[in-house]
């Protein structure tokens, strides 16, 4: 019977050592993905904010007054240079053209007649039959009718042109607003406003540049062989809010002449190709100006960075796979990437993927793995 409880007890104990075993186990550790980060040579640049303009923008307003009787295009379309708009209503021009003309053939015939006799006169007078007062009058009919004829012409040229100003064509290609007044509506001469036109291809981006960062400029335009107020052949690059499109590629092309007193900047401006018409006069844009600054950098994806309280920090996996924070100083985005300031040396093996699932002094499972010279994001202010 003793034997019995001793063989229980042994078999408790051993199922309880057993049990102990298991629990005593660590724990999975947690996968992430690690990389190296990219060193490249960098060039520095500046960021502003600014907003596109067109390049062309006319206000269409009709040269004659009257009656608007057509409208040619649709709200919001696409026009060419020399689409018809607008048509004022041509009747009471075309009467009065009709008037010039026949004001016209009359003073022709006026013309003709006081030709005719000047020079029937003329030989008379000549001949000695009349005297030089008959002639110095037909002189005078004549000189009467030929000015005549003058004010005749140009009354017939104001007729014709009239009558072309009652339809209003396109001066330039562009998207073209909602029209701002219907048909049969009294519009006035040079001064109500039926629409608007804006070019959009190509396009420009102003914003303002303060004065530490305008010398620079300056000076690396020259360097360039070029003017800074002509746009000293800088490139530059501007990406909208939209994420999905790449940013697009320019050149500064104009400065003012002058720093304002008030404010410290000067105005400067990009122009950019834009055959899709994806830039829209007005969107506001982050423009990227290059510097003259090269250097190596190290550059991690801004999904490897962190925060510790109020600072920013990256986690740095060791041989043993433990995970450690480094404090680091951000720069600016460039090709895709966080410039890193100061804090790394470029030799770190750092978390990219699974920062979520790391704390510093835990061992992780490291998934080695290649950053591109290039993020997805080729460019920076993505």
């Amino acid at each position: 019977m003793i034997s019995r409880r001793l063989a229980t007890t042994a078999t408790f104990f051993s199922l309880l050592i057993a049990s102990s075993g298991v629990l005593a186990q660590e724990p999975p550790k947690p996968q992430v993905t690690v990389a190296k980060p990219v060193v490249r040579d960098v060039v520095d640049s500046d960021e502003f904010i600014g907003r596109f303009e067109a390049v062309d923008e006319v206000a269409i307003r009709s040269r004659v007054g009257g009656y608007l009787d057509e409208i040619g295009f649709t709200d919001g379309a696409y026009v060419n240079k020399g689409d018809k708009l607008f048509v004022i209503d041509q009747r009471p021009f075309k009467t009065a053209l009709d008037v010039a003309q026949s004001s016209m053939e009359v003073a022709k015939s006026a013309l003709d007649f006081a030709q005719t006799e000047f020079t029937r006169t003329e030989g008379l007078a000549k001949a000695g039959t009349l005297p030089t007062s008959t002639l110095d009058l037909r002189r005078r009919e004549l000189l009467s009718a030929e000015a005549n004829m003058r004010g005749v012409e140009a009354s017939l040229a104001r007729a014709k042109l009239d009558m072309e100003y009652t339809v209003i064509n396109a001066p330039l290609s562009g998207r073209i607003d909602r029209k701002l007044i219907s048909i049969g509506n009294l519009v006035q001469a040079d001064q109500t406003l039926l629409t608007t036109i804006v070019s959009l291809d190509p396009i420009d981006f102003y914003f303002d540049v303060d004065e530490r960062r305008l010398l620079s400029y300056a000076r690396e335009a020259r360097q360039k062989g070029g003017v800074l107020q002509q746009g000293g052949n800088l490139e530059v690059s501007v990406t909208i809010t939209d994420a999905n499109e790449k940013p697009f590629k320019g050149k500064l092309d104009f400065a003012e002449n002058r720093v304002d007193g008030e404010t410290g900047t000067m105005r400067v401006r990009a122009r950019f190709d834009n055959p899709d018409f994806v830039l829209q006069p007005g969107l506001f844009g982050r423009i990227l100006v290059e510097g003259s600054n090269h250097y190596q950098g190290i550059l991690v994806p801004d999904d490897a960075i962190g925060s510790d309280q109020d600072q920013r920090v990256v986690y740095v996996v060791g041989e043993d796979g433990s995970v450690s924070t480094k404090p680091v100083r951000l720069g600016p985005r460039l090709y895709g990437y966080r410039v890193i300031r100061e804090g790394m040396t470029g030799d770190e093996t750092i978390v990219v993927n699974g920062l979520m699932r790391i704390r510093p002094g835990v061992k992780v499972d490291p998934q080695m793995t290649e950053l591109p010279p290039e993020g997805k994001t080729a460019e920076s202010g993505q």
